[in-house]
């Protein structure tokens, strides 16, 4: 049985390494390695496509040891499993508690908070840009929440297109 998996590495040197070294392991085969530099995102991550070979339980194995290293998979045999969302808070945003806002975000299971980014102009207003890694289909449950997180802040949000 083969899988190809498509994972989010930092662009640092040994990624790579740490990633492959457990595979051999449980008993599964590299068969390819595509290391896609030239796509770099904004956050220093590069995709990287693995196609392994072996037996099924092994491959879920090797899948399972991924995760648990904090390995983001982007896709399974073609199949996205992970989608990085972005939006913007306008107005108080310091004062009224980013850290919970955070937090509230983070909550939501299969989501979590992978960048952040301040903007200070005033005393009275701010803005932050928050980049979202989350599981594939949750887009609206997220947006809706942190609508309703900005609604009660008196925030002003802007989403993605």
């Amino acid at each position: 049985m083969r899988v190809d998996l498509i994972l989010e590495l930092l662009d640092i040197p040994g990624q790579l390494v740490n990633v492959l070294s457990p595979i051999g392991g449980f008993g599964a085969n590299l068969v390819t390695v595509i290391h896609k530099r030239d796509d770099k995102n904004d956050d220093d991550m590069i995709p990287v496509q693995i196609t392994l070979e072996g037996e099924q339980e092994n491959l879920i194995q090797c899948i399972e040891k991924l995760k648990e290293m904090n390995i983001t998979i982007l896709e399974i045999n073609g199949v996205v499993s992970k989608e990085k969302l972005r939006t913007i808070l306008i107005g108080n945003v310091i004062d009224t508690d980013i850290r919970n806002t955070m937090d509230k975000i983070n909550e939501l299971e299969g989501t979590s908070i992978v960048n952040l980014e301040i903007k200070l102009s005033d005393e009275d207003e701010s803005s932050a840009m928050l980049v979202i890694e989350s599981d594939f289909g949750m887009k609206n449950t997220i947006f809706a929440k942190i609508q309703e997180i900005a609604n009660k802040k008196s925030l002003l949000m802007v989403n993605e297109v």
